[in-house]
């Protein structure tokens, strides 16, 4: 039954994808092109690599099944050629049954790949999962142009040149499966478009697992990213999965990467090249299909001179680096998200409260040097102190720090409320630079993130 639904499937949707059989073994090509033209693909041959050559640079394919062995070549020399735009599956063919062939090939790019003589089931549910997997993105370009179209990306908000472009750039990468390194200062919103990326990608019903680098102790992290046995340390009494099995078949995002210890970089980028983990205290290599996002608010060209990010790292992460522009280099936005974050709570609390006449002209003369974030915080709180109608001074006053500093602290405060008070205004001040507010507080970073964490918690 499941074969005959498969290949109904198959003569239902395949007639749209156009596909390339390389191979230079007459009888193998003919009887796969046959086979192919059964289950209503549209196919062209080539039997060596500048036949191919010639073939892809008069025609997109959806698909490129290539013999590894040719006569002026290896195959895979495709994948390295084939642009990026254009997003041809490639599916290698091997004469060779050895494990390391194939694995040497899904390295180099390969989307699948087939044995010599070829196993009628095999090669059907390769054809399955291509026809799903083209079906799929060309839903998501489908909805990605919508979106983009209506100033929308997901939960991010925005109009400008500046944002209107990074959709486009979004849109192409989301269905692939690059790392994207996503840097942009604190408060513009980084995770969200790490979630737009996953949401907007194949693997989007599997998990996406966030790690925030920086909240988690140099002791632990290696036992958060990798797992661990039971009695592989002290207090480790039960088998731990860590965040990368935990993101097995979706996409994991490493947030502040660069407040990873350098040690620990290592391990990752080996993780990352090899698709395998070892938990500690264990000996078994397991296998993990995870794309990586990763983010910092640092340039990484600094990170890396300060010793803080290694090269070879970032280059692994950075397949498509994404810069996201702070809100004084969207002109148009603030207006856009001050209206958007006022609608929000009022639908989240059955309100009616408007903006002033002149409240929006007010918030778009601002700097907003924390951003999105600090936009957010203002209108909620401009929202907070309005009855019927939002006025712009009460977002502002406390935002831009106008207010005297005595404010933040008064007389009769409880304890934690003064904590929290002091913590925020100093973040405030260094623009959410929360290693620098840990070094004027004279707490440890941990210690600063595990009380946001809290705060933040309470919001809930």
């Amino acid at each position: 039954m499941a074969r005959s639904n498969t290949t109904t499937l198959h003569r239902r949707t395949s007639s749209k994808l156009e596909l390339l059989v390389v191979d230079d073994d007459r009888d193998f090509a003919e009887s796969l092109l046959g086979a192919l033209r059964s289950q209503g693909f549209v196919v062209a041959a080539a039997d060596s690599l500048a036949t191919a050559r010639a073939a892809l640079a008069q025609k997109n394919f959806d698909a490129i099944l290539v013999d590894r062995t040719l006569p002026d070549g290896d195959g895979v020399e495709l994948l390295r050629e084939r642009p990026r735009e254009h997003d041809t599956d490639v599916i290698v063919i091997t004469g060779n049954t050895s494990v390391d062939s194939a694995v040497d090939a899904l390295k180099q790019g390969a989307n699948d790949y087939l044995t010599k003589p070829l196993d009628p089931a095999r090669l059907e549910s390769t054809l399955a999962h291509l026809v799903r997997t083209r079906a799929l993105k060309t839903e998501l370009q489908e909805l990605r142009s919508e979106l983009v179209a209506r100033g929308r990306f997901g939960a991010i908000v925005g109009e400008s040149p500046a944002m209107r472009a990074l959709f486009e750039e979004i849109a192409r990468v989301a269905p692939t499966e690059a790392s994207v390194f996503i840097q942009g200062e604190s408060g513009t919103g980084k995770e969200l478009f790490a979630e737009a990326i996953h949401a907007n990608s194949p693997r989007r019903d599997h998990p996406l697992v966030p790690v925030n680098c920086g909240a988690i102790s140099e002791t632990l992290i290696a036992s958060e990213l990798f797992g661990h046995e039971r009695g592989s340390f002290t207090g480790a009494e039960r088998q731990h999965r860590g965040f990368f099995e935990r993101a097995d078949g979706g996409t994991l995002f490493l947030d502040e990467v660069t407040e990873m210890p350098a040690r620990l970089q290592v391990n990752l980028l080996r993780v990352i090249e090899t698709g395998m983990i070892q938990r500690i205290g264990g000996t078994d290599q397991i296998p993990v299909d995870v794309r990586v996002l990763a983010a910092t608010n640092r340039p990484p060209e600094e990170a890396i001179r300060a010793g803080r990010l290694r090269e070879d790292l970032y280059f692994r992460l950075a397949v498509f680096p994404i810069i996201v522009p702070p809100l004084r280099d969207r002109r148009g936005d603030v207006a856009l998200l001050a209206r958007h974050f006022l609608a929000q709570l009022n639908d989240a609390h059955d309100e009616r409260k408007e903006w002033a006449p002149d409240a929006i002209a007010e918030l778009e003369k601002r700097e907003w040097k924390g951003n999105v974030r600090e936009l957010k915080n203002a209108v909620h709180r401009a929202w907070i102190m309005a009855d019927t109608t939002v006025e712009a001074d009460k977002a502002v006053a406390v935002a831009v720090g106008e207010a005297p500093a005595a404010t933040a602290v008064q007389a009769g405060m409880s304890i934690d409320d003064t904590v929290r008070a002091l913590i925020l205004a100093t973040l405030e001040q260094v623009d959410g630079d929360k290693r620098e507010a840990a070094k004027r507080l004279g707490i440890s970073l941990k210690t600063l993130y595990n009380r946001l964490n809290v705060y933040n918690a309470a919001k809930r």
